[in-house]
């Protein structure tokens, strides 16, 4: 009998255990559901996307916003390029002031055999045409010269009565000869007003450049219309890789200016988020078309007094992408 009250006496204080474990362990787990975070993330019916931000967050977070400016810019076309080695125009420059020089000692030698000729001074018929030979000859060379000059300069470029200093001005980097091209099928109809050019390194603070002239040959591997410039303001190395907005004739676009600090590029995306309410903000997808002292110019997705984040977007950029893993 004793044994048997003792049997049920363990039971009961078993099983009284057990129940005790199980209610502490709901009272545990219960909070953590109560307490568990939905996702701030949410799609519109056409496919928009929006975060949902709360005061504390955004102030954790330093989360500031900027309204984007509205504004008409001249029209410009983007192309690409590289700054022009100064050595071959060295070279041909060489050429022809060499040409040009025989030529004005031979020309100067011929008139003077002529004029003695005229005066019967000993001078024969054979030696004349001899010295006017070698004039001719002379004129020959330095056309040529000019004439591959010319093919680099272009015809208006290569015609300026300060060539030399031009070409040595290039040559100590004091200035720099651009050339842009535009992509294959496109062309203007009008010579550019002027331009502006940057590294593709740093497209972000383009800086101002003297229009030339039309290329004067095609280039072998774009195979499109260019055009010549000169950077005199910071040049740049021969060589360089750039990036250039060719200003064009014709009426002023409307867009926005976006700023710098607000863009977010992301696996060839470029994109902003735009608040549209005191805690809703949304991913827009946006085209940069130029940049300029402000930032950069949209002509769509954003308009007139958006409010931009310029702090905090890589934040909600990962909340984003924090989300997209989860679903």
């Amino acid at each position: 009998m004793r044994m048997i009250l003792a049997i049920l006496a363990g039971v009961i204080i078993g099983v009284g255990l057990t129940w005790t474990f199980l209610r502490h362990s709901e009272k545990e787990e219960k909070p953590k559901e109560e307490h568990k975070e939905g996702s701030r993330v949410q799609h519109g019916t056409n496919g928009e996307t929006f975060l949902k931000i709360d005061k504390a967050t955004q102030e954790h977070i330093g989360l500031k916003t900027a309204p984007v400016e509205a504004v008409q810019l001249r029209p410009e076309v983007k192309g690409y390029g590289q700054v022009l080695d100064p050595t071959p125009l060295t070279l041909l420059l060489v050429d022809q002031l060499s040409a040009e020089a025989s030529l004005n000692a031979s020309a100067k030698e011929f008139e003077r055999l002529k004029a003695l000729y005229a005066q019967n001074q000993n001078v024969s018929t054979r030696a004349l045409e001899t010295a006017e030979a070698a004039m001719r000859k002379d004129q020959i060379l330095a056309e040529a010269a000019k004439s591959k000059l010319a093919l680099t300069l272009g015809p208006i470029t290569s015609a300026q009565t300060n060539l030399q200093a031009f070409v040595e001005s290039l040559v100590s980097l004091k200035r720099s000869l651009v050339r842009i091209d535009l992509p294959l099928g496109e062309s203007l109809q009008a010579q550019p007003e002027g331009g502006r050019v940057a590294p593709l390194t740093a497209e972000e603070h383009p800086l101002p450049t003297k229009f030339l002239g039309p290329a004067p040959v095609a280039d072998p591997q774009t195979q499109g219309q260019g055009f010549l410039f000169l950077l005199e303001d910071k040049p740049l190395p021969p060589g360089t890789a750039v990036i250039g907005w060719l200003q064009t004739p014709g009426e002023a676009q409307s867009g926005v200016i976006v700023p710098r600090a607000a863009i977010i590029r992301h696996e060839g995306d470029t994109y902003v988020y735009v608040q549209n309410g005191e805690e809703i903000f949304e991913h827009k997808d946006i085209e940069v078309e130029r940049p300029t002292e402000k930032g950069w110019f949209v002509r769509s997705g954003i308009k007139p007094q958006d409010k931009v984040v310029i702090t905090g977007a890589q934040q909600l950029l990962a909340e984003e992408f924090k989300a997209g893993d989860t679903e």
